[in-house]
């Protein structure tokens, strides 16, 4: 697509949905739009981070690709705990989580197994995010585990307590895999081609994108519970799948266009780096968010979401620890995603 008509599509789009916000159009059309309009954005958004990419390395761009990515969801989250709608911000966290790991990497894995046999990235890597997500999934269970044996100022400052350290432990392993151990953790360099823009109007696209994703992210926040109500779905399955497909639109992009270049690492990256974004710093600075508007989030997450979590770690540690993918893995993933995704609808 032309530049020209991209950006024009994009500005349309926003225009759209901010005429119709302001309106009193109907709640469906309302809502499409900034759905619209935020996919649009999410796009942006990718392209943004995959041509700062360019300049940053692969690594790095992986990182900066989830990270930005990630803002979507971060931004939706705090707009819906600033409501109240805790249950809806929980459902987003899990569906986010596993999103990155079945849907994301599953369909990179899919993609780029069609057209390259075999696709190898880096194996050390691939141990070390393995275990990295055991530790999400050991976080958020202690909390459900000893759900009944504390109070609820108990079960908060349980919460706040492994907030803190998750965050800790996150950052921490930024500066092991980009700093003291950057050399043996770095994937094999391979042609990327052109950026789309140089690196300053990279830099400048990507603030934009952040800033259009956050303004669309609040007009879907105030709709988003009435389509629920009127939908008849449940807080967890819109939040689970609806939310955090859109606010992970920006990663679905860049991971599967990065794979059929055959650059799975950076896929992996983006993937499974995404969601230990999202289980070790997105999700405990929410708890900490949540102390600013006096409205106090624990990590008590259900049952149900914390079985997905774990199901959902569990297969994509197995495909990705040998450092290997096919297009029949990818097949896997997301069978197991259409299987939790049918399981939520029916909660």
């Amino acid at each position: 697509m032309k530049r020209p008509l991209y950006y024009g599509i994009i500005l349309v789009t926003f225009l759209f949905a901010l005429a119709l916000h302001f309106s009193p159009a109907h709640l469906y059309l309302r809502f499409g739009s900034s759905i619209l309009s935020l996919l649009m954005m999410a796009s942006l958004l990718g392209k943004a981070t995959e041509s700062v990419a360019h300049y940053a390395g692969q690594r790095i761009g992986g990182f900066l690709n989830a990270t930005f990515g990630n803002a979507a969801e971060l931004i939706i989250s705090i707009f819906l705990i600033k409501e109240g709608l805790f249950t809806m911000v929980k459902a987003s966290i899990t569906g986010s989580i596993i999103g990155n790991l079945l849907l994301v990497l599953g369909l990179s894995v899919l993609m780029g197994g069609v057209k390259y046999p075999f696709q190898t990235f880096n194996v050390r890597i691939a141990g070390h995010n393995a275990t990295l997500m055991l530790l999400g999934v050991i976080a958020l269970f202690i909390p459900a585990i000893f759900f009944g044996v504390f109070s609820g100022k108990d079960e908060m400052n349980l919460s706040l307590v492994t907030a803190v350290l998750l965050i800790l432990v996150y950052l921490l392993w930024l500066i092991f895999s980009m700093i003291t151990h950057k050399v043996h953790l770095s994937e094999e360099e391979s042609e990327q081609g052109e950026p789309m823009w140089g690196k300053g109007v990279s830099i400048l696209m990507l603030a934009l994108a952040t800033i259009g994703v956050a303004i669309v992210s609040e007009w879907i926040v105030s709709t988003v519970e009435d389509v629920a109500l009127q939908l008849g779905w449940s807080e967890l399955f819109i939040g689970a799948f609806l939310i955090a497909i859109v606010g992970n639109a920006a990663e679905h992009a860049a991971a599967i266009t990065l794979a059929m270049k055959n650059r799975i690492g950076a896929s992996v990256e983006i993937a499974i780096g995404s969601s230990l974004q999202i289980a070790l710093f997105v999700a405990p600075l929410l708890v900490l968010i949540s102390l600013l508007f006096g409205k106090p989030m624990d990590l008590l997450f259900m049952p149900v979401e914390l079985g997905a979590i774990g199901v959902a770690v569990f297969i994509a540690s197995s495909i990705s620890r040998d450092g290997e993918t096919n297009w029949f893995e990818g097949v896997l993933l997301l069978a197991v995603y259409a299987i939790l995704g049918t399981a939520f609808f029916f909660v």
